[in-house]
């Protein structure tokens, strides 16, 4: 009976190792497919609170930016945009970088990547609480995102696109029809600080606000109640020759 047994457990062994050499595609994608559930939640480098540019620096000094190197950004990078665009900096009561009417927070920020150091492509919604990405789309959809943005190159050229949406609820319920003007006002704050925030860090960028809105809503599967305001492509600048 032993014997048996070790016979039909060496036959199965052979078989998964066969299996193994000979359909290496298989080995590939399930490789895939976990990297990608691993990249489901992505916990972000903290952000750096100095720099050796001065704010009075980085006003004078940004401009907007259309054309981008094809070149990745780094994940921390990409934090430290994240962090100056919704980041928490009053951990206690929840005070962040952009003011907000009443703290109420209606902006939602997502990341379209295209091209970042040790992340897949695909769409992230920017978590401030944690300082992290939570996945929601795979895939580089930067070139569908264009299209909603009357073909806009520097969407598609891009390694990193921002997409500021807002939830207008959050604000309205308590404000009324007056929280309509003051979610546009944070979306402002919130855009500056990218604009200067990038500028630090020697990056380039441009806000976008020519799109259609239930084509962006439809490319990155927003909810039905949640409003594009903001398409942000974020790069390497490009050095006139």
């Amino acid at each position: 009976m032993p014997i048996k047994f070790l016979g039909g457990l060496i036959f199965i062994l052979l078989i998964i190792i066969l299996s193994w050499l000979l359909f290496p595609k298989v080995r590939l994608i399930s490789q895939k497919q976990k990297e990608l559930m691993n990249q489901q939640e992505i916990i972000l480098p903290q952000p750096s609170k100095r720099s050796e540019t001065s704010i009075e620096e980085t006003l004078s000094e940004r401009r907007s930016v259309r054309e981008y190197k094809d070149e990745p950004l780094t994940l921390q990078e990409i934090s430290q945009i994240l962090w100056a665009a919704q980041g928490i900096t009053a951990p206690l009561r929840g005070g962040r970088t952009a003011p907000s009417a009443g703290a109420l927070y209606p902006l939602e920020v997502y990341l379209i990547a295209r091209k970042v150091d040790g992340v897949e492509p695909g769409v992230y919604r920017y978590l401030p609480e944690g300082h992290k990405l939570n996945r929601v789309l795979e895939g580089d959809v930067s070139d569908s995102l264009c299209g909603a943005a009357l073909r806009q190159a520097s969407i598609r050229e891009a390694p990193v696109n921002l997409v500021i949406g807002a939830l207008y609820e959050r604000t309205t319920r308590k404000y009324g029809e007056r929280g309509i003007r003051y979610v546009h006002l944070e979306a402002g704050h919130a855009a500056q600080n990218i604009y200067l925030q990038v500028q630090s860090l020697g990056l380039g960028t441009v806000v976008i606000g020519a799109f259609d809105d239930e084509e962006v809503k439809e490319v990155l599967n927003l909810p039905e109640e949640e409003i594009p305001l903001y398409i942000i492509p974020v790069g390497k600048i490009v050095v006139a020759k």
